[in-house]
């Protein structure tokens, strides 16, 4: 059985600067969405992509993201994205809210 632990709300870094205008129409809440590490990043070498299926959406906040990126970029990616909020009539760097949780698995008691 899984179990997920809250960790962190944010808004997409970089929204506007990457394919969130294509995907808005399409991002739902509860839409899970894809970290990726981006260690070749020349602004930030902990840099963490996030996707919405194919579509590139921006960064997890560079003042959240160096445990996660070091967890990533060693194969270990214990983390569930979902889209929690979008708000239509915002500035696009806070159209998209999302909730990182940690999933932990446990065993059953027999």
């Amino acid at each position: 059985m899984k179990k997920r632990d809250y960790l962190m709300r944010f808004s997409i870094a970089g929204f506007s600067y990457y394919e969130g205008a294509i995907a808005f129409q399409k991002l739902k809440i509860g839409s899970k969405l894809t970290l990726k590490p981006e260690p070749t990043n020349i602004y930030d070498k902990k840099a963490v992509e996030i996707y919405y299926k194919n579509f590139k959406l921006g960064y997890l906040p560079k003042c959240d993201n160096k445990v996660i990126a070091a967890l990533l970029k060693n194969g270990i990616n214990p983390f569930d994205a979902r889209v929690q909020k979008i708000h239509k009539n915002e500035h696009p760097e806070n159209q998209i809210g999302v909730i990182l949780y940690i999933i932990t698995e446990i065993e059953k008691e027999e």
